[in-house]
C-alpha cells in the first residue's frame, strides 16, 4: 500500500499524513495561574501535553464572541474573538495598572478568589464574563489611547488590517446602551443604519473613545492567539478550529450586513423520528445568490482570518452549503420548512397531471370546518367570530381558508381571544388552528410555485386522493427532487471549491446525519475531510443486528470519533447504550484482549461494565480505522484512567442539545492541566493509541 502522506485528495491537494488529536473546549482547560475557565494562553502548555502523549492535532470549539450566549454557535461576530478567552494578567498594561493602582488589584485579587479553581464540574459563564470585562474596561482606562481618544500607531495598524472592526465596535457600543437586548427591538435609526451610517458613527468623535474601546479588546485578544497559536505550531502541533455555519440573528453581521442573509427564513432541519416538528434554529439564511456575486468574499474573509491562528479547521452543518432547510420567519416550527435551493413544482404542471385550480387549493391551503372551534366554544357564532380573525369563509359554507397576510403559526399563538373564551380555550383553540396550519400537502412559495411538505403523505389533502392523483402528484415530486440533487450539487462545489482553495488550512466537513448521494464526491473533488463517529457507523438497514462498518472500509479521507460535542461520551454511551457497546466488543474481541474463538469470554467482556480497560480497547480500535484522522474528546482520553470520572457520567457532556441551561457550554476538566500534565500513566496510554493510528499506512 501507498503511504498515506504520498497521495493527493480529489483536488490534488496533499492528503495530510495519519495524526490523531485531542478535541476540548478552550474554556475547559486550565492552570493554577488562570481562573477556572481556560485562556488563550493555555494552548501551549497544552501542546506540551499533546507532544509528550504522541498527538498531533488540538481541535477547538469556535471561539468567537457570543455576548451573553454561552454556545459558541451562537456568535456575535463572525471574526470578533471572545474576550472570555483574554488572559487578563498576561496584557501589557496589566503589570503597571496592578502595581500603581491598589483599586484595581483589589478587584482582580477579588475575580480570582470569586472564580477559583475549585473542582466543579462547570464554570459561570455569565459571571467569569462580566468580571473580565470590568477588569478590560478598568486596563483600557488606563491607555493612552482611552485619555486621547485616538488610536495609538500600533492600535491603527491593526484597525487597518482588520475592517470588520468598525461596525463592530459600533454594534457593541449599541448593545451596550440598549441593555444587550437585540438589534431588532433597537430605535428604527439604530436597527439599519447602512455602510455609510455605521462608518460615520465609527469616526464620530464623542463615540471614538467607546469604540476604541471594543478595537483595542480585540487586539489584544488577537495577539494573545496568534501567540499561542505560534507555540502550539512551532510544537509540531496542528490547531483546528471551528466554523459555525450560521450566524446569530441577533449579531454584528446580520446587523451591518443584511444584504448577506434571508431574514425572512430561519434555519434549521426537516421532520424526523426524533423531532416531529423538526429543528428550527431561529438563524437566518443566506442569500447565497449574493454572495456569488461578490465571490462569496465574506466566507473568503472569514477564513483568511481564521488561518491566523489555525493549521485546520471545520466546516459545521457542511449539508447547508448544498443546500439548507429554511423555514419561514413567523413560523414556531419547522414542519413548513423547504429545501434551498429547489425546484419547484409549477402551477402548469398540476394542470397537466390533471389537478384544477380547486384542486390545487385544496393541496396547499388547509381548509378548516367551523366545527373544530364550535366544538371548543359551543358557540357556532363565537366560532365564526374566532375563525374570522385568521381565515376567510369559502362562500356560504362551513369551511375557511386561513388569510394570505397570516405569515406563520406564532401569528396565531400571539393572537387575543380573550373577547370570546376564556384562557383555557383559548390555548385548546390556538393548538388546533396551528395543527391546522400545518397540515398541507404542498406549500405555495407564489401564485405559480409550490414545493411538497417533507411529511407530505401524512397530510389530510393526500390521504384524500384517490391512489391515480397520488401517483401522478408522486410523480412530479419524485422529478423535482432528482432535478434539485444536481442543483445541490452545483452550488456546493461552487461554493466549496471557492472556499478551499482561497486558505492553505486542511479543511474538514461535519457531514453527520446527511444523506446526499453528491456529498461524498463534492467533499472527495475539494479535499474535505469527512467526520465519522464510529459509535454511528452501522450498517442501520441490515437487521436484526444491524453491525458496524468494518473500519477499514472508512472513506481515508475522514476524521474518525468516539464522541462530539453534541453526543454523550464514550463513557455514557458505554453505560447506556449496552447492545451497541456489547456488539462492538463481540466484532473487534481482540482489542479488548479477548481471544475470538473462546465464545464465553468474548460474551463476558461484552457484558462487562466500563473500565480504563474497556476505554482503552475502545480508542485503541478505532486508532485501527482507515480514516487519517482520529480526533477523540479529551473526555474520553481522560476516561482511560478513572480518577478523572466525575461521579456522573452526564456530568462530562459539553452539550446536550434541544435544551438551554447554564449546564451546556461550561464544562470543565476535572483535574488541572499541569495535573493531567503530569500523570505518566495517562500519556502511555494514549501514547500507544496514537502511534497505534499514527504508524498505520492504508
Amino acid at each position: 500500500m501507498k503511504n498515506a502522506e504520498s497521495e493527493t485528495t480529489g483536488c490534488g491537494r496533499a492528503r495530510p499524513a495519519r495524526l490523531t488529536g485531542i478535541a476540548v473546549p478552550l474554556g475547559a482547560v486550565y492552570t493554577k495561574k488562570e481562573m477556572a475557565v481556560g485562556e488563550f494562553t493555555v494552548l501551549p502548555e497544552l501542546a506540551k501535553f499533546c507532544k509528550k502523549a504522541g498527538l498531533g492535532i488540538i481541535q477547538l470549539l469556535p471561539v468567537n464572541d457570543t455576548g451573553t450566549q454561552s454556545s459558541p454557535y451562537s456568535g456575535l461576530s463572525a471574526f470578533a474573538l471572545h474576550p472570555l478567552y483574554i488572559d487578563i494578567s498576561a496584557l501589557p498594561e496589566f503589570s503597571a495598572l496592578y502595581e500603581s493602582d491598589a483599586k484595581f488589584a483589589k478587584k482582580y485579587d477579588a475575580m480570582l478568589k470569586k472564580f477559583p479553581y475549585d473542582g466543579a464540574t462547570r464554570y459561570d459563564y455569565q459571571g467569569i464574563l462580566d468580571a473580565k470585562t470590568e477588569l478590560l474596561e478598568a486596563l483600557y482606562a488606563s491607555t493612552d489611547i482611552a485619555a486621547s481618544g485616538a488610536a495609538s500607531d500600533e492600535l491603527e495598524k491593526w484597525i487597518k488590517k482588520n475592517p470588520w472592526i468598525a461596525s463592530y465596535a459600533v454594534y457593541k457600543n449599541l448593545k451596550k446602551k440598549y441593555r444587550q437586548s437585540t438589534w431588532k427591538d433597537w430605535k428604527k435609526e439604530d436597527q439599519t443604519p447602512g455602510a455609510a451610517e455605521i462608518k460615520r458613527r465609527w469616526n464620530s468623535a464623542p463615540a471614538k473613545k467607546e469604540h476604541l474601546f471594543y478595537a483595542w479588546t480585540q487586539m489584544r485578544a488577537a495577539q494573545q492567539f496568534r501567540a499561542a497559536s505560534a507555540a502550539v505550531r512551532k510544537a509540531g502541533i496542528i490547531l483546528k478550529g471551528d466554523m459555525p455555519i450560521l450566524m446569530n440573528e441577533d449579531s454584528c453581521d446580520a446587523w451591518a450586513l443584511p444584504e448577506i442573509f434571508n431574514h425572512d427564513l430561519r434555519a434549521g432541519s426537516p421532520v424526523d423520528g426524533e423531532n416531529p416538528a423538526g429543528q428550527n434554529w431561529g438563524f437566518p439564511t443566506y442569500n447565497w445568490e449574493y454572495l456569488k456575486e461578490h465571490q462569496f468574499g465574506w466566507w473568503v474573509d472569514r477564513l483568511k482570518s481564521a488561518e491566523q491562528y489555525y493549521g485546520a479547521y471545520r466546516l459545521d452543518h457542511i449539508l447547508g452549503f448544498f443546500r439548507i432547510w429554511a423555514i419561514p420567519a413567523r413560523d414556531t416550527t419547522a414542519v413548513l420548512g423547504h429545501t434551498v435551493p429547489y425546484v419547484p413544482v409549477s402551477r402548469q404542471e398540476l394542470y397537466n397531471a390533471g389537478f384544477d385550480d380547486g384542486r390545487i387549493r385544496w393541496l396547499s391551503q388547509p381548509h378548516v370546518p367551523t366545527g373544530l372551534v364550535e366544538d371548543i366554544t359551543w358557540n357556532h357564532d363565537a366560532a365564526c367570530a374566532i375563525l374570522g380573525q385568521f381565515m376567510n369563509r369559502i362562500g356560504g359554507e362551513e369551511l375557511w381558508l386561513f388569510k394570505p397576510e397570516l405569515k406563520g403559526d406564532k401569528d396565531i399563538c400571539e393572537a387575543d381571544l380573550g373577547a370570546w373564551c376564556g384562557e383555557d380555550a383559548a390555548r385548546r383553540i390556538k393548538d388546533a388552528l396551528s395543527r391546522c396550519w400545518r397540515d398541507r400537502c404542498l406549500i405555495a412559495l407564489s401564485e405559480d410555485s409550490f414545493v411538497p411538505v417533507w411529511t407530505y403523505y401524512e397530510s389530510s389533502a393526500w390521504k384524500s386522493l384517490s391512489d391515480d392523483e397520488r401517483g401522478r402528484l408522486k410523480g412530479l415530486i419524485d422529478h423535482a427532487e432528482w432535478e434539485q440533487s444536481r442543483l445541490w450539487e452545483r452550488q456546493s462545489d461552487e461554493i466549496l471549491s471557492t472556499l478551499t482553495s482561497s486558505v492553505g488550512m486542511v479543511p474538514c466537513g461535519e457531514d453527520l446525519g446527511a444523506d446526499l448521494p453528491c456529498l461524498p464526491s463534492v467533499m472527495d473533488r475539494n479535499g474535505i475531510l469527512a467526520l465519522r463517529v464510529i459509535r454511528w457507523c452501522r450498517r442501520w438497514k441490515e437487521q436484526p443486528v444491524q453491525p458496524y462498518i468494518p473500519l477499514g472500509e472508512l472513506a481515508p479521507l475522514s476524521v474518525a470519533t468516539s464522541a462530539v460535542h453534541d453526543s454523550p461520551t464514550l463513557r455514557q454511551w458505554w453505560q447506556e447504550d449496552r447492545n451497541g457497546a456489547a456488539l462492538f466488543v463481540r466484532t473487534h474481541p481482540e482489542c479488548f484482549g479477548v481471544d475470538p474463538g473462546d465464545w464465553n469470554a468474548v460474551e463476558a467482556a461484552a457484558a462487562a461494565p466500563f473500565s480504563p480497560a474497556a476505554a482503552e480497547g475502545f480508542l485503541s480500535t478505532v486508532a485501527r480505522a482507515a480514516s487519517v484522522w482520529c480526533i477523540h474528546p479529551a473526555q474520553d482520553f481522560l476516561s482511560l484512567e478513572e480518577r478523572y470520572w466525575l461521579s456522573n457520567p452526564q456530568d462530562e457532556r459539553v452539550n446536550i442539545p434541544g435544551s438551554v441551561s447554564e449546564f451546556n457550554w461550561t464544562y470543565r476538566l476535572p483535574a488541572l492541566l499541569a495535573e493531567i500534565n503530569k500523570d505518566e500513566n495517562l500519556i502511555a496510554k494514549i501514547k500507544r493509541i496514537a502511534a497505534l493510528h499514527n504508524g498505520g499506512n492504508q
